[in-house]
């Protein structure tokens, strides 16, 4: 028998948010007594207050990380030991998946079909795997004289400040806290003022799972006062920032005017999906880079808001786009059919009706959308936009949007395609379209991206990097690379006395 329908809307009149700190294992308003209200962009609706957390909340949470860090109660357990503790996590996680989701879907409006087919999943399977990996990592030995021993070992950096981003809440607290926590390192988290409910759960989730208290805090607050705070604090060993690359600049000054601690940057996008007229399948790349952009109201850093397609193949192209425009409606992304749901909050949208004005000023032809809809819910809502006709100049073409607009770029050869696609100041993502497996691989080493799709877009595993190149960032999430963030290598020279008994 099928489990009855949720009723979505009845359980989201029924939440009462908890939108305090969490220091030392307990929640605490802000020091100052300040708070701001969490505004669900689904209808204007207030969720309820979160803490407004500033340097002294901070400064609470850094001394309460730091105090875990050096009595070793965490840092100090066997690998395994660690591994049990994340394990709990991550099954609390699943085990917590309608109230994850739902917080989720509240928080930022994506549509609550994908907070529970994908980000709850996968930060529990972020956290599963970082605790599998823990005790399978091995130091090594230097192949060094037979007189010296020289070991190479890794170990916690300390204490970690990771600050995320508002599009993917779960996820991307769930790649900085799984291998700093399996690594034994403490973390401070600040999520974005403008989704910080299901960090803040998390970190409940963390303590039921026997995590100990005072190795995850979470400070939310505004990015000029919490975020500030943290990264210019001198007992925080490093930052991991995901965001604009706006203020992933701010994040390397505050380390230069404070203790020179590491910063790992993953920031902004601009990634090029290039289809060439060898291309067997225009038809399902047109869908996949539909799909694509539009998935999460185009508020991803790696989607390919830049489509450059063949002039043969072009025409195939747009139809096949314009016709999937149908299939993402904006609508209530409390309605579990809903595909793509609001933008984060009015800011953003009128940010993203602003490029779609520009786009059309500067002789784009918008080809589909283009307008909000849903104005009447009080929330905030834009209709899937496609343009054609853009030149690689205008800002639709080189600046990231963040909301669903593809931008469709024509062109004649392979050389003018990759000096469109590299003529970027970022660089985390691409991908080519050709049955041509020479120009598959010659294009795909020349496309200087993190990451490079041939034939698909979006493929996606915890095994593997993500992070970019030039101004898209620095180190990677994901994989066993993300350790070398959070992990200090130290070499022990003995000296082996050559004298036997």
């Amino acid at each position: 028998m099928n489990a009855p329908a949720i009723d979505w809307h009845a359980r989201a009149a029924a939440l009462r948010i908890d939108g305090r700190i969490l220091i030392d294992g307990q929640r605490r308003d802000a020091a100052s007594g300040q708070a701001f209200d969490c505004v669900s962009p689904i209808a204007g609706r207030v969720l309820g207050s979160v803490a407004r957390g500033a340097q002294a909340d901070v400064d609470a949470a850094v001394a309460s990380a730091r105090r875990a860090f050096d009595d070793a109660r965490w840092a100090g357990k066997p690998p395994a030991a660690r591994k049990r503790v994340l394990q709990r996590f991550a099954e609390a996680i699943l085990a917590a998946r309608d109230e994850l989701a739902l917080l989720e879907t509240l928080d930022m409006g994506k549509p609550i079909q994908f907070s529970l087919a994908v980000d709850v999943p996968s930060a529990a399977r972020c956290i599963a795997w970082y605790a599998e990996a823990v005790d399978k990592i091995y130091d090594e030995i230097a192949p060094t004289p037979a007189n010296a021993l020289a070991l190479i070992t890794r170990e916690p950096v300390g204490v970690i400040g990771a600050i995320v981003p508002w599009n993917y809440p779960m996820i991307m607290a769930a790649w900085k806290l799984g291998p700093a926590l399996a690594a034994g390192n403490s973390v401070v988290l600040k999520p974005s003022e403008k989704s910080p409910l299901t960090a803040l759960r998390l970190a409940e989730l963390a303590l039921q799972a026997g995590l100990p208290p005072g190795v995850f805090n979470v400070v939310p607050g505004y990015g000029h006062e919490a975020g500030e705070a943290l990264a210019l604090h001198m007992d925080v060993d490093a930052i991991g920032f995901t965001g604009s690359t706006r203020t992933g600049r701010r994040m390397l000054e505050y380390a230069g005017r404070s203790n020179l601690k590491r910063v790992f940057n993953e920031l902004g996008g601009k990634s090029a999906f290039i289809v060439f007229d060898d291309c067997g399948e225009v038809a399902r790349a047109a869908r996949t880079a539909a799909d694509s952009i539009f998935f999460n109201q185009g508020q991803s850093c790696n989607a390919p808001s830049r489509v450059l397609v063949h002039e043969r193949v072009a025409d195939e192209f747009m139809a096949v786009v314009a016709a999937q425009v149908p299939n993402w409606p904006p609508a209530d992304p409390l309605a579990p059919a809903t595909t793509l749901g609001a933008l984060v909050d009015e800011g953003q949208m009128r940010t993203v009706l602003g490029y779609i004005e520009s786009g059309v000023a500067e002789g784009a032809r918008c080809a589909a959308g283009g307008r909000q809809v849903r104005a009447e819910t009080g929330g905030f809502y834009v209709e899937p936009t496609v343009f054609d006709g853009v030149a690689p100049t205008m800002k639709i073409a080189r600046e990231e949007i963040f909301g669903p607009v593809l931008s469709v770029i024509r062109f004649k050869t392979e050389t003018e395609a990759l000096r469109i696609a590299n003529d970027s100041p970022y660089g985390l993502q691409a991908s080519v379209w050709s049955d041509n497996i020479h120009r598959a691989h010659r294009v795909a080493r020349a496309l200087r991206a993190g990451t490079v799709h041939v034939n698909q877009y979006d493929e996606d595993d915890i095994t593997v990097p993500f992070g970019g190149y030039k101004q898209s960032g620095n180190g990677r999430d994901k994989s066993l690379h993300a350790f070398d963030k959070v992990t200090e290598l130290k070499t022990t020279w003995l000296r082996i006395n050559p004298r036997g008994d």
